[in-house]
């Protein structure tokens, strides 16, 4: 993580799933290109996150997939049922 956004108080504040479904959603209607997306998002999600805290968020998160996907992080094995176990 970035020391700018470690350095705020509402940078890592708890999500829930349903705010999580709301800031997807709200990110899915506002691409990356919508001026002032963080102010958007906050706005359609109703106010209970800041613009802020949601570019935080979606910073980490960002920050997450790139991690995962340059083999830093190894992929989980999970017990599955079904044929292909």
């Amino acid at each position: 993580m970035s020391g700018s956004r470690s350095s705020s108080p509402n940078s890592k504040s708890e999500w829930s799933r349903k705010e999580n479904k709301m800031f997807e959603e709200a990110l899915a209607y506002y691409g990356e290109d919508t001026p002032n997306r963080w102010d958007k998002v906050a706005s359609a999600m109703g106010g209970i996150k800041s613009a802020e805290e949601i570019r935080c968020h979606y910073e980490d998160l960002t920050d997450d997939v790139k991690t995962i996907e340059s083999g830093r992080v190894q992929f989980p094995k999970y017990k599955t049922q079904g044929y292909w176990t």
